[in-house]
């Protein structure tokens, strides 16, 4: 067979048309892709950054933890300090009040004896 007139020419016309798409799809498929690998690059950036922070964050956590346990502990000792300062004051409050009370009974006591032995004086003479 022949081949028909227009049939002839319109074939590679055709197939440079169909090349034309396929070539836009491909440079469509690039940038698409291109795209894809620039949004993946800024997140990998906000990944790494974050994961520096996180980092400082936790560095900054476990010296905060270190100060915390140290005043955790310098605290225990100063609350005992102060119960054993507590327990001192009460008890020699208590010893105190203690020596009062003799002093006064005493000094009652030796009162007393002055003025019986004034009137055993006086009854003497």
């Amino acid at each position: 067979r022949m081949a028909q007139p227009g049939a002839a020419g319109s074939a590679p016309a055709a197939t440079t048309q169909a090349g034309a798409g396929l070539q836009n799809y491909n440079d469509d498929l690039v940038a698409c892709i291109e795209e894809l690998r620039e949004k993946r690059e800024d997140l990998n950036k906000s990944i790494a950054s974050d994961e520096e922070e996180k980092a400082k964050i936790q560095n900054d956590l476990r010296i905060l933890t270190e100060r915390l346990s140290r005043i955790n502990d310098n605290l225990a000792r100063k609350v005992a300090s102060r119960t054993e300062y507590d327990k001192t004051i009460t008890e020699t409050e208590s010893a105190y009040s203690k020596i009062l009370e003799s002093s006064q009974t005493l000094l009652h006591v030796l009162k007393r004896e002055a003025v019986n032995l004034t009137k055993r004086q006086q009854a003497s003479s």
